[in-house]
């Protein structure tokens, strides 16, 4: 008899590229500024705390900054205003 074996695969996300989280941070941007906020103070909110609600469910604003990796942007944007 033959006998098969699932394997149990696991999903690891393919990290976005800088140039794909410069895109999802506009259309964060734009989302924010459309519903009124000030998006540079939310997303700096959000980017300190963690904390999703700083940034609306507005065209699906919030789910698109969570898949941005926090830690990578801020070294980004760290090295970018240092002129690095």
């Amino acid at each position: 008899m033959d006998e098969r074996k699932e394997a149990t695969g696991t999903f690891v996300p393919v990290p976005e590229t800088e140039k794909d989280n410069l895109q999802l941070l506009r259309e964060v941007y734009e989302a924010l500024n459309e519903k009124g906020y000030h998006p540079i103070n939310q997303i700096v909110g959000y980017l300190l705390s963690e904390d999703p609600t700083y940034i609306t469910n507005y065209k699906n604003a919030r789910s698109l900054i969570c898949k941005i990796d926090r830690e990578e942007l801020l070294c980004s944007m760290v090295e970018q205003y240092l002129g690095l």
